[in-house]
């Protein structure tokens, strides 16, 4: 089968599907990834994380460092770090992180705020391999990030790029959480409601770092959401539904 014609019958059993997922890779690891795809599209979709207890909803917490805000102008993922948790608490031995090659020079201003090189992006892998990798670590879990809007648009991005698809995952964003105890909080940046929570700035503007920091705030929100009686996801949406 020629790789125009595997093309077609991926399309045609899988979805829509870019050239670009196939760029480097061979026909037996296609069909592995492609198997893939289609259990984990089904598993998302019978993931019932609405109802699910608040002490045993499952999540992964990302950051991404990315080259600019607007992946539609050009800007990309640089790198991804996440940590799994369960209800509050953080699985430390759960987490991902990779750098990505995006085969162009990063700007003086990236490099400063990420301390993140061109030599390193250049020894990085490529951009399918990791989407494919952070894919097979979060599962079908629902994620969640600070600021998620800028999360989910790179990740829409990359998917759409990849795999002629948007990102299948629900992202969360932190505010969901807060809003719980601090209906009137503004967005702020993750340093600024670090410091709210007592929660130590490290490594910041590194994935991992910011990862593991936002879980910290969602783990605390977490515990103060339980303790004033909200039982499950579903209870938070039907109260922020409230407020607006």
């Amino acid at each position: 089968m020629g790789i125009h014609e595997m093309i077609q019958f991926f399309r045609q059993n899988f979805g829509k599907l870019t050239p670009h997922l196939f760029a480097g890779m061979q026909p037996p690891s296609n069909l592995e990834q492609m198997a893939f795809l289609k259990n984990l599209q089904k598993e998302i979709r019978k993931n019932n994380y609405l109802e699910t207890p608040l002490c045993k909803l499952k999540v992964v917490v990302f950051d991404l460092e990315t080259t600019g805000f607007q992946p539609e102008k050009g800007d990309q993922i640089i790198s991804i770090g996440a940590i799994k948790m369960t209800g509050s608490r953080m699985e430390e031995t759960e987490t991902f992180y990779s750098l990505i090659n995006i085969r162009q020079p990063l700007q003086e201003n990236i490099i400063r705020l990420t301390n993140i090189t061109d030599q390193e992006l250049r020894n990085a892998p490529e951009p399918a391999e990791v989407l494919f990798q952070f894919l097979r670590f979060i599962k079908s879990d629902i994620l969640v990030a600070h600021h998620s809007f800028h999360e989910k648009a790179f990740m829409d991005k990359l998917s759409q790029d990849l795999l002629g698809k948007r990102f299948d995952h629900r992202i969360i964003d932190t505010s969901f959480l807060i809003k719980t105890s601090a209906p009137a909080m503004k967005a702020i940046q993750l340093e600024e409601i670090c410091k709210i929570c007592g929660i130590e700035i490290k490594n910041r503007h590194h994935a991992l770092g910011d990862a593991l920091m936002t879980a910290k705030i969602w783990s605390r929100y977490l515990q103060e959401a339980s303790a004033k009686g909200y039982k499950n996801l579903h209870d938070i949406y039907a109260f922020i539904s409230k407020l607006k």
